[in-house]
């Protein structure tokens, strides 16, 4: 009897990488690379800065992903936050997503969040 060969099920794999944790994805990668002889040091690494990402964060990037229907008070609020001048500032708000401020403390960050969204803006902290 010929055995059968099943189909490449790229779907299928992707839903079990989804539910696996990280040290489950840590032994996928480094069996890959024993079966296949190659070295993934960079899938890796973002293995380890998303195991990392569960642990508390003590710098955030303020992202204005949706500038509202008040565009000039959120680029008043933007060159408050920056100190930009008021090109610079209106570029960030017409071209979002934009990060306004990076490495922030959690308490500023939930700050800059507020003062972004009172004036119809939506933001993301990363």
């Amino acid at each position: 009897m010929e055995e059968t060969k099943m189909a490449f099920d790229k779907d299928a794999i992707i839903a079990s990488l989804k539910e696996a944790s990280i040290s489950d994805l840590n032994d996928l990668v480094k069996a890959i690379e024993e079966e296949f002889d190659v070295s993934a040091a960079a899938p890796v690494a973002v293995a380890a800065a998303g195991a990392d990402g569960g642990a508390a964060k003590d710098s955030y990037d303020v992202e204005l992903t949706e500038s509202g229907d008040q565009k000039v008070k959120a680029i008043k609020a933007v060159r408050e936050i920056t100190g930009l001048g008021l090109k610079d500032a209106k570029g960030l708000v017409d071209n979002v997503p934009s990060v306004i401020k990076e490495g922030v403390s959690e308490d500023e960050a939930n700050d800059l969040k507020a003062k972004l969204e009172e004036v119809g803006g939506v933001v993301t902290l990363k």
